[in-house]
């Protein structure tokens, strides 16, 4: 494994007790020697950014006299909102700092690799993993939270109309069920396969233009590298809401 520049640092002052935390939870990293990734390094980085960046805009916020980040993040705000009332309804607007965060998060990390030296952590399989597993279990949680364990599980055998025949209503739930189920896991490989795939062949065909072609041409490559982690980061979160419209719904 290669490592970048950022990575190595962060395995020479925190290598040895990463390794004794891992080793103490019984996991033993590849490379024992540098059991920080390069793709944890870099998702640590992104963190550190965004935590500056959020402080850097909280530090000036004006009502009188608004900065331009304070504008870019309202605007960012105003566009998540109007998502999350017309995909989840009138009560989204509580799920609104779950999307921006993970949305934010997903989009920096996909452009984070434009930067020399540095690479997306979400071409790497395991973070996309990570965020699709986040947002499963939490529109599970907000669909309990809202219906009730025994209400958020009618969610899944289908309806129950009392004017339904009784055998309808009796075998929906037998065959509903375990399709339901089976539905619900897909999205976990949907939601990382979709970014990964995407975000890892950006970076693919962009490295073999460079190496064919370094000058001129990889810069459209670099261009359509941008616009592919914009519509990612568009997807996951347009998806995230759709789930905790599903999830969090009682009109049904």
């Amino acid at each position: 494994m290669q490592q970048l520049a950022f990575t190595a640092l962060l395995n020479r002052l925190f290598g040895p007790a990463v390794l004794a935390l891992l080793q103490a939870l019984r996991i033993h990293p590849k490379y024992a020697a540098t059991p920080i990734s390069n793709s944890f390094a870099m998702e640590l980085l992104v963190v550190l950014l965004l935590t500056i960046f959020f402080v850097a805009v909280r530090s000036r916020l004006s009502v009188e006299r608004p900065s331009g980040l304070q504008h870019t993040m309202e605007g960012i705000n105003g566009f998540i909102s109007n998502m999350a009332d017309e995909v989840i309804g009138h009560h989204g607007q509580k799920y609104v700092p779950y999307l921006i965060t993970i949305g934010i998060f997903i989009l920096i990390c996909n452009l984070i690799g434009l930067v020399p030296g540095l690479e997306s952590p979400t071409a790497v399989p395991i973070v996309p993993l990570g965020c699709a597993l986040l947002t499963w279990f939490y529109y599970h949680y907000q669909g309990i939270k809202t219906n009730g364990p025994i209400g958020y599980l009618k969610h899944f055998i289908g309806p129950q109309d009392k004017e339904m025949p009784l055998v309808m209503r009796l075998f929906l739930p037998f065959l509903l069920f375990p399709i339901e189920i089976f539905s619900h896991l897909a999205r976990i490989m949907s939601l990382t396969i979709r970014l990964f795939a995407n975000m890892f062949a950006g970076e693919m065909v962009t490295l073999v233009f460079f190496s064919l072609i370094p000058l001129g041409i990889p810069v459209l490559f670099e261009g359509l590298h941008i616009g592919v982690s914009f519509i990612q980061t568009y997807i996951f979160v347009l998806l995230a809401a759709v789930y905790l419209g599903e999830a969090t719904g009682q009109e049904h």
